[in-house]
């Protein structure tokens, strides 16, 4: 696991910059760095030691040194394709992973992209054609920036990099904090740094003489075949899943596992065979507590359970730093904690696994089951629920009235993704400012658009797959990992994986009762029932109730009426929605902490003496 920064374009200091570009990411690898300048472009990077401890440096060149490779990730499959490549002809000076991707791009081309199985974001450079090749893998585990700058194009793993470059220009983009408003995180292709955008996942990009051509080489395809049972899919997802990890577990180093009460991490430490697991919670009862779930299954397993409380102090005094890590603003607390389990882990070893992606690919959100619980109160006609749902939206928000509004609504207008802040006409009320941003929806429709004919859950599915779990659970994964020069596994996201899901009918996925409904009771083959059957909590942070504590209301009050506040947003509706939950009037936690983080954030990057 490493990171990478590069950039076209002759510079008179180039390699001074470059040095400062490759400094600010030093903590994605601290165990070595490498570099290359040539007519044309600059390369940088930064190495964490997973493969090939001793010969696995970057950059890597081809035979006749035409062609240099920057890689970020692990090429699982690389053995089999170095095969084929070494009886095609070609010489390999490392055993590494990623010289497989040099050899492969010149055998084969852009389509060998297709044949990789793991997690990477690489780039190529050519030096006879002076082009530059890239591509980001099949979810997104990776991250991947770019920019246009005046004549300079930038690339590289972390957007903080770019800083440093002389002819990036920073500028915040208020699109982006708009889209963020609703959606928590950012959810279009340009960043919150104006003319900064993420590489897509499954795409590869072509870039020479100024421009860009970009590709998508996959996508997920769902295609249910019922004519197989329960039992079928139970024991394809125990084989293949068991096949996945321990091709995640391929190191020269010791590789862990995080584990809390859920069934995602529980099958995750239960089929892998490590030697350690890692936890965290807070102290504010077992509702934010996982540890004694953890500490339990790990004596079963049985395997050692090294856990860590944070403390209040320790979460928001480390809360700036961690935006600072996360390039953009992401309002799940969530990241927090992963930050802490992460330097928990970090203590001991460099490789873990984790259960990200099992929900978004095996349908494990409790909202996926909101199509299939139909009740007698949508036999209604349509148009009725409609009018009611609008009357409904002009009340005080409440849980039941909430009912109301998403079941007068068509799931491409009320289901935009796991979080759903600030709805359009909120957003617009509480910003002084006015942007262009497309409404959530308009955001949504590409994706709604290429499934319109599957059933309401595989929608909203395929919707998280593409936004979601990219937007927030792969980059809180990927930054707060590499924050802590950790590698984070996630052998859910495989596509050897993904190619079974994407073929289990839905009755098997999500049912009235159960969410992951086969998945569980290929798990449940593992673990007890009480961690295979455990309800979804997500990782629960106790933010609704530290907000109702004087210290941290004054704390976000003072952001909330500071000058940063006042330059964006209605700081008297700020104010009202902290009151109105510290008063016990409604939980406005969510919508709060989405506030704050961007005010925290900002600070980082365009505070003054930034």
């Amino acid at each position: 696991m490493c990171g990478f920064v590069g950039f076209t374009n002759r510079i008179d200091n180039a390699q001074e910059t470059l040095n400062k570009m490759m400094d600010r990411i030093v903590h994605r690898g601290p165990d070595s760095g490498g570099s290359f300048i040539d007519d044309g472009i600059a390369l940088g990077f930064r190495r964490l030691s997973i493969i090939d401890l001793e010969g696995g440096s970057q950059p890597i060149f081809n035979e006749d040194k035409t062609k240099v490779l920057l890689f970020n990730g692990e090429i699982y499959n690389y053995q089999i394709l170095r095969e084929k490549l070494v009886a095609a002809g070609h010489q390999f000076t490392t055993h590494t992973d990623s010289e497989v991707l040099l050899h492969s791009y010149e055998e084969y081309g852009s389509s060998f992209v297709k044949e990789l199985r793991g997690m990477f974001a690489f780039v190529i450079w050519d030096r006879e054609k002076q082009e530059l090749f890239g591509a980001r893998d099949f979810f997104g585990i990776k991250p991947l920036y770019y920019s246009q700058m005046g004549e300079s194009f930038l690339f590289g793993s972390e957007i903080k990099s770019f800083l440093d470059h002389p002819h990036f220009q920073k500028e915040l983009n208020t699109t982006a904090l708009e889209n963020y408003l609703s959606f928590q995180y950012s959810p279009c292709a340009e960043t919150f740094f104006k003319g900064v955008y993420k590489m897509p996942p499954a795409h590869y990009f072509l870039y020479k003489d100024g421009k860009m051509e970009m590709t998508r080489y996959w996508i997920p395809d769902f295609q249910a075949e019922e004519d197989k049972d329960l039992d079928y899919w139970v024991d394809e997802i125990e084989k293949t899943f068991d096949n996945s990890v321990e091709a995640h577990k391929i190191s020269d180093v010791e590789v862990g596992s995080f584990l809390s009460s859920g069934v995602d991490s529980s099958y995750v430490a239960c089929s892998a065979n490590v030697d350690k697991t890692f936890t965290v919670g807070f102290d504010n009862g077992e509702k934010y507590n996982e540890i004694s779930y953890a500490q339990e299954l790990s004596e079963q397993i049985p395997v050692k359970n090294i856990s860590h409380v944070i403390t209040e102090e320790e979460f928001w005094g480390t809360f700036p730093k961690i935006q600072y890590h996360m390039d953009e603003p992401l309002a799940d607390p969530a990241a927090a904690a992963l930050f802490f389990v992460c330097k928990e882990a970090s203590k001991y070893l460099k490789v873990v696994l984790s259960g990200e992606g099992a929900d978004e690919i095996f349908g494990g959100y409790n909202v996926y089951k909101e199509p299939i619980d139909k009740r007698s109160y949508d036999k209604l006609p349509f148009w009725i629920r409609r009018a009611i749902s609008k009357v409904a939206e002009l009340l005080p928000a409440h849980r039941g009235l909430n009912f109301l509004v998403r079941r007068g609504k068509y799931l491409e207008e009320r289901f935009i993704g796991n979080a759903y802040m600030f709805t359009e006409k909120e957003r617009k009320k509480l910003l002084k400012i006015h942007t262009d941003a497309p409404s959530p929806a308009e955001v949504c429709r590409p994706f709604y658009n290429i499934v319109k004919d599957k059933d309401e859950v595989t929608k909203m599915q395929f919707l998280d797959l593409n936004m979601w779990m990219v937007g927030d659970i792969l980059l809180k994964a990927d930054k707060m990992s590499m924050a802590n020069s950790l590698e984070l596994r996630v052998p859910f996201l495989d596509k050897e994986v993904m190619k079974l899901a994407q073929r289990i009918p839905t009755k098997y996925r999500v049912n009235e009762t159960n969410t992951k409904y086969a998945m569980r009771l290929a798990a449940l083959r593992r673990m007890p029932k009480k961690w295979a059957g455990k309800k979804k909590l997500g990782f629960p942070v106790p933010t609704r109730v530290w907000l109702k504590q004087d210290k941290y209301y004054q704390l976000v009050k003072e952001k909330f009426t500071g000058e940063v506040a006042n330059t964006y947003f209605d700081t008297d509706r700020l104010v009202k929605l902290l009151d109105q939950h510290k008063e016990g009037k409604a939980d406005n936690s969510r919508k709060i902490w989405t506030v704050y983080t961007f005010l925290v954030w900002y600070d980082q990057y365009f505070a003054e003496t930034k």
